[in-house]
């Protein structure tokens, strides 16, 4: 009984000030939902007891990034809390959310087991955000988008791409800065541009390891054994195996997808995103080519990691971008 009372003096208070012709009034409240045991959490920016519209999911970068793409490697960095603002100001609803070990979410099941989180358990959650979001009574189901960041979106285009009997329509994509590849060869493509002969054969034969045996090297030449080693080695795995541009291929034809590239990240240059761009040729797709914007979508050619959290604007051009896209 305390806990209804609790939810329901919490959305009394949330409300409170709203009511008195209010109503265009944007809200960032705090929610959760469970996905297979695991309670997640998340912000949901809205305009409380708004007609149906547009909603958007948001889906952070890779690894222990929360719902406003703030992580322990580059601080605070804000770009997802910035999107859902942006948004807002253009009428669609969102909901952004911390991923398994971030911010609030816990490890939940995975906490005496925590080398199983694997990129599975990011879509499971993704899959588990949108079917919240869809259920929200502002949200127009016919009407519903997924943005998402570098790795996040492989976990946006699983969800354009899920025929379960529960699953909501995704209208539209954001790929902003997408993986272009598997992720071993993304690495391998770094090693190889650092023009070190040594450290590109000692790689070369660790992704030969990893994706014949599933295990790890004992040692690596200095920084690549933070990307590859014992503890991480099922992630690397898991998130090898999928292909982006195979799973561009299952997006439904017709889909609105804007697509980003820069010529400044090293993550998601333009050409090396135009097979995924190629896989992408039977839906709807925009490609906007940015110029100088770094991976978290701030103006800044040198996409230096210590910058990442500025707190900056979004590049005017990832604005321009939205505008042509979200007006559609």
């Amino acid at each position: 009984m305390k806990a209804v009372l609790g939810v329901i003096v919490s959305a009394v208070l949330l409300l409170a000030g709203c009511s008195s012709g209010d109503q265009d009034r944007w809200v960032d409240e705090d929610v959760s939902f469970v996905d297979t045991g695991l309670t997640i959490h998340g912000t949901y920016r809205h305009r409380p007891d708004a007609a149906p519209g547009p909603a958007a999911l948001l889906i952070s970068e890779s690894g222990n990034t929360d719902r406003n793409g703030d992580n322990a490697v580059a601080g605070p960095v804000g770009n997802m809390r910035q999107l859902a603002e942006l948004l807002s100001e253009r009428g669609v609803a969102s909901l952004r959310y911390d991923k398994i070990g971030t911010g609030q979410t816990g490890l939940g099941p995975y906490a005496q087991r925590p080398t199983d989180v694997v990129s599975a358990v990011y879509t499971s959650g993704a899959k588990a955000a949108v079917r919240y979001l869809a259920a929200q009574p502002g949200t127009d189901g016919d009407r519903i988008s997924v943005y998402a960041l570098g790795e996040g979106t492989v976990h946006a285009m699983a969800l354009a791409a899920d025929t379960g009997a529960d699953a909501p329509k995704i209208g539209a994509l954001g790929l902003f800065q997408p993986l272009p590849g598997r992720y071993l060869d993304m690495i391998t493509n770094r090693v190889r541009a650092t023009g070190d002969p040594a450290a590109l054969d000692a790689w070369l034969a660790a992704v030969d390891q990893v994706r014949a045996t599933g295990t790890a090297p004992d040692t690596l030449p200095e920084g690549l054994g933070a990307l590859l080693n014992a503890g991480n080695v099922n992630a690397v795995v898991e998130a090898d195996k999928i292909d982006p541009v195979a799973l561009a291929a299952t997006v439904p034809a017709g889909t609105r997808v804007l697509l980003t590239c820069s010529d400044a990240d090293g993550q998601a240059r333009c050409d090396d995103v135009e097979p995924l761009i190629d896989a992408l040729g039977h839906t709807a797709l925009t490609v906007v080519e940015l110029t100088g914007v770094n991976h978290v979508l701030r103006d800044d050619a040198s996409d230096n990691v210590a910058n990442y959290a500025n707190q900056e604007p979004l590049s005017p051009q990832v604005v321009d971008a939205l505008d042509g896209f979200v007006g559609k």
